[in-house]
């Protein structure tokens, strides 16, 4: 899901998607963008310019993961406090359960 966000907003560089992405490894993001490629979300393509280089863009099938994406960002936005205050109860019945 954390790849998506960025290359909704169009073709990608490694680097600018580990800039966009806070705090996802440089192995995590080549796993990650493998499978993508792999499930056919994304389109690698290396680019014949100097310095060469490799972009990464959505497929027609990759952008059609915004809308329901877009549909469970809502729902956590809505229902924040609500998970925020399930964490914290089960949190607390872990410390007392020790």
């Amino acid at each position: 899901m954390l790849a998506v966000a960025p290359l909704n907003r169009g073709p990608r560089r490694f680097g600018q998607l580990r800039a966009e992405i806070e705090g996802i490894s440089h192995k995590m993001l080549t796993q990650t963008l493998r499978s993508m490629e792999r499930d056919g979300l994304v389109k690698r393509q290396v680019v014949s310019a100097v310095p060469l280089h490799v972009e990464y863009e959505l497929t027609d099938l990759g952008i059609s993961l915004k809308e329901p994406l877009s549909a469970v960002r809502d729902w956590a936005e809505r229902h924040i406090n609500e998970l925020e205050q399930a964490r914290a109860a089960y949190d607390d019945s872990s410390v007392q359960t020790e």
